[in-house]
């Protein structure tokens, strides 16, 4: 059983590892044009930008170094003292042999507490580095305030999801995770719906799009490709960032189109049009249901090895928890799928981008051409500082849409920028 523990231990130390190369690589690319911008960079930045999006991109990349070290240390040092299977005995006397609620406040309890040694990262990221940059919008009350929040809802909502999930073994026996993943599939559909109705008002405000030329060109984009939303709502995202986004929310007639107010300020109408015509393309070349189908996929397996895990007589103890128990299983595999997860990042990433290339080119057939869309990309890129030149295996790994070069090559290729698509 020795055996799996270190071997849990190399993958992280070889993750690790991997994060670091990737981010020296990038780093690296970044430097090597800094002086010396590749062809078409210049058209989307001015000097001055470029030179405060490399810094940026540097910064950025060095303390995600550091936070990436410190975060592997901690688990490592975690699992390594044993202070996880001497909690989980520790809770698992607050209830009798056959309780289950204690199992699941355990697993929200480790949850919490494994989330406080980063906390002065991302306060240093917030109120620092964003701050440096001219991207932080938030006060520290107001960061305070939504960590109250997001614990509150972590146990209003995660604890009545642990413990049905945990209590199927009793009810259905050997079978309870093909019910937990229908569960937990369940639950993820009705959030598509609820989270923007009940969630996502407790950090920000929406309002509806006010009347006037934009809302006018958005309802006539939706009518001209078929979309209908029940909504097109602004959200205060520059309260706490001058980073912009859109997006839509919920399926059916439950559909919202959200634009951050950032966005609005910093695109023309006919750009955020083409922003939003982007969107739509998801939606019409049916990549959400596509999407939903891969996650799907991906959780039922992820369920399937749980199952396997738990029934094993060697991996609960490899780290000291009892055999057979569940909860520890689950908090295992959490803790650790991502050392195995990250090698496959690529392959996903691939998809991905495949679908932004889609996404784009119904963006460039709504608009009549490519020119509002790169526009958009331009403005976007310079708003929000973006790295132009990033290694190919650093996106590779971390990027699911293409670069902003890329994107606009391929707008582009089928005529020029101003040309009809």
């Amino acid at each position: 059983m020795a055996i799996v523990f270190w071997t849990a231990l190399v993958l992280l130390g070889m993750r690790l590892a991997a994060t670091l190369v990737l981010a020296a690589l990038n780093r690296a690319e970044v430097r090597r044009h800094a002086g010396n911008p590749p062809p078409g960079v210049t058209a989307m930045m001015d000097e001055a930008t470029y030179r405060k999006a490399v810094a940026y991109t540097l910064e950025k990349s060095r303390f995600g170094d550091l936070s990436e070290i410190f975060d592997t240390l901690v688990l490592a040092l975690v699992l390594l003292s044993g202070v996880l299977p001497l909690l989980f005995d520790e809770v698992a006397l607050w209830g009798g042999p056959e309780s289950v609620w204690n199992h699941a406040v355990y697993l929200l309890l480790v949850v919490m507490l494994l989330g406080i040694p980063a906390l002065p990262f991302e306060w240093w990221e917030q109120f620092r580095l964003e701050q440096r940059f001219g991207f932080n919008q938030s006060t520290p009350g107001l960061w305070l305030s939504d960590k109250v929040k997001g614990v509150v809802l972590l146990w209003v909502i995660g604890f009545p999801l642990l413990w049905a999930l945990l209590s199927l073994v009793r009810w259905v026996g050997g079978s309870w995770w093909l019910w937990g993943f229908a569960l937990l599939f369940g639950f993820q559909i009705l959030m598509l719906v609820l989270y923007p109705k009940v969630i996502l008002p407790l950090f920000n405000k929406l309002t509806p799009l006010p009347e006037g030329d934009l809302r006018t060109r958005l309802l006539a984009l939706g009518d001209r490709t078929g979309f209908r939303a029940q909504a097109i709502e602004v959200i205060d995202g520059s309260k706490r960032s001058g980073h912009s986004n859109a997006y839509f929310t919920g399926f059916g007639r439950f559909r919202r189109i959200v634009l951050f107010d950032t966005l609005i300020a910093q695109l023309t109408a006919e750009e955020l049009e083409a922003v939003l015509a982007h969107e739509i393309g998801h939606y019409r070349r049916g990549h959400i249901p596509k999407m939903i189908a891969l996650s799907a996929a991906m959780m039922f397996a992820a369920f399937a090895i749980v199952a396997w895990l738990a029934a094993s007589p060697w991996f609960n103890p490899a780290f000291g928890f009892p055999p057979a128990q569940l909860a520890p299983s689950f908090l295992l595999f959490g803790l650790l799928s991502g050392a195995v997860t990250f090698w496959l990042s690529p392959v996903a990433n691939l998809l991905s981008r495949r679908y932004e290339y889609e996404a784009d080119s119904f963006a460039r057939e709504a608009m009549g051409g490519p020119a509002a869309m790169v526009a958009a990309l331009r403005k976007l890129a310079q708003k929000n500082l973006t790295n132009l030149t990033p290694h190919r295996w650093f996106s590779g790994f971390y990027y699911s849409h293409p670069t902003v070069r890329e994107r606009e090559q391929a707008l582009t290729a089928a005529g020029g920028a101003g040309g009809a698509a």
